[in-house]
């Protein structure tokens, strides 16, 4: 398909009650109101294309962009664009979904780590949601270092931006779940760091408390 094509079914496929729903969760105007299950449909329609996913991306619409996610090659995916692509994001969701293409780009650990020292608030998100994907997919992190992540969870977090507290609480779940022998560090972190107060704007989103979290995971995990 091309741009214009795509371009085309996503304009049909969009409804003014998603483009609402959209909104609220902090998108901006350029957009139709896709469903992900329409994205999805296109999605397999599309397979992998990497040229078709950076031109959509290149529009700025939120639909189109979440789209380019799910058809971009990581393989291909170069860290100076991935720079750019962040740098222009001001909405939580577009910042998850391109944290799980950055999660299967070669330079996965290099951009998580400088990502996860910005003090941009959707540039840190993204670092942190980095850590939590490998931690997910079992990429092979150091205890060191997952420890050294903790420290800075620990230190950092009610002071970070605003969603950037959700996605380092989200990391440290995911050290406390996927590490088993830090998990009592982990829980002992999220002890000392308390409640992590998110403002999910209008919606019926919540920042879970990380020690009940990880330990109802761990529990459905035996």
């Amino acid at each position: 398909m091309t741009l214009n094509q795509v371009m085309s079914e996503l304009k049909k496929r969009g409804t003014a009650q998603n483009v609402k729903i959209y909104k609220r969760h902090g998108a901006g105007d350029n957009l139709f109101g896709v469903s992900f299950a329409h994205l999805g449909e296109l999605k397999k329609k599309i397979k992998i294309d990497h040229e078709l996913g950076v031109q959509l991306w290149e529009t700025g619409n939120s639909d189109a962009q979440s789209l380019a996610t799910m058809i971009i090659d990581p393989a291909q995916l170069k860290p100076a664009q991935a720079d750019k692509w962040i740098a222009g994001i001001s909405y939580y969701l577009l910042s998850d979904l391109l944290s799980a293409v950055i999660a299967r780009a070669p330079f996965a650990r290099a951009t998580m780590d400088k990502w996860m020292q910005s003090k941009k608030e959707f540039v840190r998100a993204c670092g942190y949601n980095i850590l939590g994907g490998l931690l997910r997919d079992g990429v092979d992190i150091s205890d060191a270092d997952c420890e050294k992540y903790l420290k800075t969870i620990e230190k950092e977090i009610h002071s970070s931006p605003n969603r950037a507290r959700h996605s380092m609480n989200g990391a440290l779940m995911g050290i406390g779940i996927y590490r088993s022998q830090l998990t009592q560090k982990a829980l002992a972190a999220a002890g000392r760091i308390g409640k992590v107060k998110v403002d999910h704007g209008e919606t019926g989103c919540k920042t879970p408390d990380a020690v009940p979290y990880i330990q109802k995971a761990l529990g459905r995990n035996k």
